[in-house]
């Protein structure tokens, strides 16, 4: 685990036993990706409503999560995209299926250039904006890969697909993000 891995770690496991400053410290950490992730899903102004109402669910059963940080994580994204597809549903919106095709990763080249060109711009607001303008379903994935920094097997089981649709979905978003932030840098 790496050193804010064994920090959220520990403030999870003080924030279950009734910490207040440890519970401000774990929202700290996860609110932002996770009001990314929510944004993938739910449009403005709604999404600031639908995340917040996933961490008063998420403060409600922290007493019944067990794990490590990025169970942590991988567990407020579920909470978290629950939340987003039941506001779709009440409003009579179908959220988009993972339908990425799997078998088209043996066909792409490594996507170790693409992945760093856009990992290192993922962090700014800008390109927030832009994986909001993806796909939902290579939205969802490259959030839940890069941001939230879950490998493809819980990814996949948080969205209800096979790992390898994930690992399509994140490759294609990624490579797409990486274009339009060379459009935007030009």
């Amino acid at each position: 685990m790496q050193g804010a891995d064994v920090e959220l770690t520990a403030a999870v496991r003080a924030a279950q036993q009734g910490d207040e400053s440890a519970f401000r410290a774990v929202f700290r950490a996860v609110h932002p990706r996770l009001l990314g992730y929510v944004r993938t899903i739910v449009a403005e102004p709604d999404a600031e409503d639908v995340t917040a109402e996933a961490w008063l669910h998420i403060s409600r059963d922290l007493q019944r999560f067990s794990g490590d940080a990025d169970r942590f994580r991988g567990w407020t994204a579920r909470i978290a995209r629950n939340r987003a597809l039941d506001h779709l549903r009440a409003r009579g919106r179908r959220p988009r299926e993972c339908r990425a095709d799997e078998d088209a990763l043996a066909d792409l080249p490594s996507s170790a250039d693409t992945a760093e060109e856009a990992l290192a711009a993922v962090a700014t607001s800008q390109a927030l904006a832009l994986v909001a303008e993806l796909p939902q379903e290579q939205a969802e994935a490259v959030v839940l890969r890069t941001m939230f920094g879950l490998d493809s097997r819980r990814a996949a089981l948080l969205l209800g697909c096979r790992p390898g649709a994930v690992r399509t979905a994140n490759h294609r978003g990624l490579r797409r993000l990486a274009q339009r932030l060379e459009l935007v840098q030009d």
